[in-house]
């Protein structure tokens, strides 16, 4: 039986922030202080492709806060991606947890599709 979920991600494990980077070819997460525009931010700072400041997730709140300018300062498809990243990484990581077997397929789109093995 197949099901349907609406996902509103945050980014509150740091597993799974890491896995996502590595998955994107990312510098691996640090966890820091670094100042936007706006000013200044802290926590598990994430180094997105062309970005002028780097994205940071306070992985207490899964706040994920950046500055890029309307996408002047950076493509906010790069945001997707990650996102996209750290909730299959995620998704991945809880599967494995519960002694399930996840199984990842990229779709023509670019999406991808997570199935979850429920029992055997």
């Amino acid at each position: 039986m197949s099901h349907i979920v609406e996902v509103r991600t945050e980014a509150r494990d740091p597993e799974a922030v890491a896995a996502a980077c590595r998955r994107l070819a990312l510098p691996e997460p640090v966890h820091g202080e670094t100042e936007l525009f706006s000013g200044p931010v802290e926590g598990l700072l994430v180094r997105l492709p062309g970005w002028r400041y780097p994205l940071a997730c306070d992985t207490a709140t899964g706040e994920l806060r950046y500055d890029n300018y309307d996408g002047a300062w950076g493509d906010p498809a790069q945001l997707g991606l990650f996102l996209q990243a750290y909730a299959v990484e995620k998704a991945k990581i809880e599967a494995r947890r519960g002694g399930r077997l996840a199984i990842e397929q990229t779709l023509p789109d670019g999406s991808i599709r997570l199935t979850i093995a429920m029992g055997g």
